[in-house]
């Protein structure tokens, strides 16, 4: 499955071999982010954008045409684990860590109600049950699905950009102003380092064998690569003709992508080895 955030005010769902839209969540304003759980059959996802809200959908119970419930109290799937079971079951069978997954009535809950002060670009769901968000109110924080509470917050300095976790989980990355931030994917909170730039820093990955960080500004058209133990500048990339908004490692780490305003996408090879149609 495939999952679309809108400026239409709504969030869709697709099935990503026949190109059908599976599900459409109606919010009540833009839409800026979703999120699924790190599985590989997922029943739930994570929205927010201007509404300022962290919500969390049972896509199970949703189809093509359906509307957000207008009562969204969600107790007991807020309750309930990463669902990866039968789609067609209203209970699915405890998780290992012993939580009953139930499917709530309403279909749809919010975590950390009335928290975000300014809308909300990026989620991660993370393997514990720990919903990362970064807003426009300029914090990242952290909350606990089953609680619906936050856990942790950090206040963050300039523009807020993209907000990335490497494919080992290990490391949030975070572009804000004209910093890259570095934080465990594992410790809520936990600032591991954070390097200052002279550009406005739009999107940063992180790749952790080669202690390198990749960003985009928004300020100009380069792509450039960065010692993550030093913070010195290693490569400068050009190619987009447009500021760069999104970057991202492969899971193996030997490729990433961009994605500019010039209304491409990039993929540029990350390794000295031949690698897909890079001989």
């Amino acid at each position: 499955m495939a999952a679309t955030a809108s400026a239409d005010f709504s969030a869709k769902i697709w099935d990503c071999n026949t190109g059908e839209c599976l599900a459409t969540l109606q919010h009540e304003h833009i839409v800026r982010t979703i999120a699924f759980p790190p599985n590989n059959r997922p029943l739930m996802v994570a929205t927010g954008g201007f509404e300022k809200k962290l919500r969390i959908f049972d896509i199970s119970q949703y189809k093509a045409s359906s509307k957000v419930p207008s009562s969204a109290s969600g107790a007991a799937l807020a309750n309930s684990s990463i669902n990866d079971g039968n789609s067609n079951s209203s209970e699915s069978p405890a998780s290992p860590d012993g939580i009953t997954r139930q499917v709530s009535d309403a279909g749809t809950f919010e975590v950390g109600e009335g928290v975000h002060k300014g809308a909300i670009k990026s989620i991660i769901w993370l393997p514990s049950e720990t919903l990362v968000t970064i807003a426009d109110d300029n914090k990242i924080r952290w909350f606990d699905i089953r609680t619906q509470s936050l856990l942790k917050d950090y206040d963050l300095t300039g523009t807020i950009g993209s907000c990335e976790i490497n494919p080992d989980g290990t490391v949030i990355s975070v572009a804000a102003g004209k910093t890259a931030y570095f934080f465990s994917g594992v410790e809520p909170g936990q600032l591991i380092k954070k390097v200052d730039t002279k550009y406005d820093v739009s999107c940063v990955a992180y790749h952790a064998e080669k202690a390198q960080f990749v960003v985009g500004g928004s300020s100009d058209t380069w792509v450039r690569i960065y010692d993550y133990n030093t913070g010195k500048e290693l490569e400068v990339n050009r190619g987009h003709h447009g500021p760069v908004w999104t970057v991202a490692m492969t899971p193996d780490g030997k490729m990433y992508g961009t994605g500019s305003e010039d209304g491409t996408v990039k993929l540029w090879k990350f390794t000295q080895d031949p690698y897909g149609l890079w001989k």
